[in-house]
């Protein structure tokens, strides 16, 4: 498995060039949604990027269920994006019965072809990409275990 214990934090300076939010109006398979720049427009948003089966991705899921309860009415927004590892993986009914049991319900993109895998140059589950409201990346954390960190980044952004 390709998850990381020990993760990995990215900063990118205020006058980055802008980030690639709107890759993710190009997929095509959602769960929980989709997404498009309207539903995005002007919120702090929150790129995770997971499979189901990873225990690494599960340990992030309490933190951003916390977050989403927490801030969505303040303009926080979770999109997923699913890249399956396994063939199990790779069913829809599969991944809909482990985000219900997961308690997920922020929209989720599937990505079984790993193109928004490779959009966002990711390398391992889970990562999180943070956009500011302008859509422009701001951070990524690699990894699990920085709940502490991912919270900082949230409310940063969110102020």
């Amino acid at each position: 498995m390709l998850a990381l214990v020990a993760g990995l934090v990215a900063n990118l300076p205020a006058d980055a060039a802008p980030a690639p939010l709107a890759q993710l109006y190009s997929a095509t398979a959602w769960i929980n949604g989709p997404v498009n720049g309207g539903s995005l427009a002007g919120r702090v948003v929150v790129v995770d990027i997971f499979t189901v089966d990873c225990s690494n991705c599960q340990n992030v899921v309490p933190t951003l269920r916390e977050l989403y309860a927490k801030y969505r009415a303040r303009g926080l927004s979770i999109v997923g994006i699913h890249a399956p590892e396994t063939p199990a993986e790779r069913s829809r009914p599969y991944v809909e019965q482990s985000l219900g049991r997961q308690g997920i319900v922020w929209p989720v993109a599937i990505d079984n072809d790993y193109a928004l895998w490779r959009a966002y140059n990711v390398n391992a589950w889970p990562t999180e990409l943070f956009f500011d409201r302008h859509g422009q990346l701001r951070k990524t954390i690699v990894g699990d275990l920085q709940d502490d960190e991912v919270r900082a980044t949230v409310t940063s952004l969110l102020r």
